[in-house]
């Protein structure tokens, strides 16, 4: 009997994470719309935004087939401005 190795793609997205003023943290992924989570600890968040992005690629398969963002050489940073 034959068996067949299934390939897996690494997929690389930006998230954004944000503390919260009452405790833990929120994150989401811009280029995966609505694609968002929380925790109570940074790596909890971690976990949890991984877990969503994998059950959001599962619904969403044609977002697999646009590509992802490592291609892109996309990088965050933060930047801060002084505004009247």
């Amino acid at each position: 009997m034959k068996t067949t190795k299934k390939s897996h793609r690494v997929l690389q997205y930006n998230a954004i994470f944000q503390q919260e003023p009452d405790g833990g943290f929120s994150v989401w992924v811009p280029a995966l719309p609505g694609c968002c989570s929380q925790g109570d600890t940074f790596e909890e968040t971690v976990k949890n935004i991984q877990e969503a992005i994998g059950l959001y690629l599962e619904d969403a398969p044609e977002v697999l087939s646009f590509g992802d963002e490592a291609a892109e050489k996309q990088f965050l940073i933060p930047v801060k401005i002084s505004y009247a």
